[in-house]
């Protein structure tokens, strides 16, 4: 299969499932939502060795929200709900109550798990927090010194998947990396899914496992041009560059559909030879994402 005359190999992606919630976060402007939004999705690119992954999963304005303001929605996953709900709670108390005039709110309010999140975070206000209804939702008034800080009381979690991948090779660094960018933009107009790492690009794809005791995982080694006079670099002579980009998503509809549109975007940029993906011969996870099968 090509695609302006980029080859996609006839791969598959393999992904993982996790544990997912959706946070809403409003503000008095669009630039303290995303302020708010970014710290409390810091230092979540990899479960590998962050707490969590988390990313920002769109924009949204006034008519969108819970509140009526501008807002950001995130989503933020771990492997487990026990570490979920402590990085919601850790999230939202040090980087959302924080930031100036933010509001927090229920993503997921259908879902069947929920934490109490805004109840434990209510704890904050010391004997003073108040509890009502608002917007037909339960929520908890926080006393702060430039004003309440306003959180709902439960935040619902999915299973979710992640890991959906594809790999862009270039014939040099920039092509790869204006690829990368332009797929990045495709993507995020996708609901319901986030690509957790810098910029939404990982410049250090790993594979499972390493020579060395312990280490859970290492550099992809097969697609590292610097290794071919080692003989473990399986490129093309062609590709001097790859950048993976990896995605998080609600379900297989929303990283199928990030997929298709960030590999449709790659291969319209100029020095883009060819786009495969990462999988591990079943060692990472139980869901496979086709290449072929995604772009049909």
């Amino acid at each position: 299969m090509e695609i302006n005359g980029v080859l996609i190999d006839d791969t598959f992606a393999e992904a993982f499932p996790i544990k997912m919630a959706r946070v809403q976060i409003t503000a008095v402007t669009e630039r303290w939502a995303q302020e708010a939004a970014r710290e409390a999705t810091g230092f979540g690119t990899s479960v590998i060795g962050c707490p969590a992954e988390a990313g920002i999963e769109c924009f949204v304005d006034g008519r969108e929200t819970v509140d009526g303001r501008p807002g950001v929605n995130i989503l933020i996953c771990n492997m487990g709900l026990k570490n979920l709900e402590n990085s919601l709670l850790m999230r939202l108390g040090q980087c959302v109550l924080t930031a100036p005039t933010a509001a927090a709110y229920n993503g997921m309010d259908d879902a069947e798990t929920q934490f109490d999140t805004g109840r434990k975070l209510s704890f904050f206000g010391d004997g003073y927090q108040k509890s009502e209804e608002r917007f037909g939702r339960k929520i908890w008034n926080i006393p702060l010194m430039s004003g309440d800080f306003i959180i709902e009381n439960s935040f619902g979690a999915v299973e979710g998947i992640a890991g959906g991948n594809f790999l862009i090779q270039g014939q040099n660094q920039m092509s790869a990396l204006t690829a990368a960018e332009v797929a990045i933009d495709s993507i995020r107009k996708v609901e319901g899914a986030i690509t957790p790492f810098p910029g939404g690009v990982v410049s250090s794809g790993s594979k499972v496992g390493s020579k060395y005791k312990g280490l859970k995982a290492s550099t992809n080694s097969a697609f590292c041009a610097s290794l071919r006079e080692d003989g473990v670099c399986v490129l093309a002579e062609d590709v001097s560059c790859v950048f993976e980009i990896v995605i998080n998503g609600v379900d297989r509809e929303a990283i199928e559909s990030a997929m298709r549109a960030g590999i449709h975007a790659a291969c319209q940029v100029p020095g883009v030879l060819q786009i495969t993906a990462a999988n591990y011969e079943g060692k990472l996870g139980i869901h496979r994402f086709h290449l072929h099968h995604v772009l049909e």
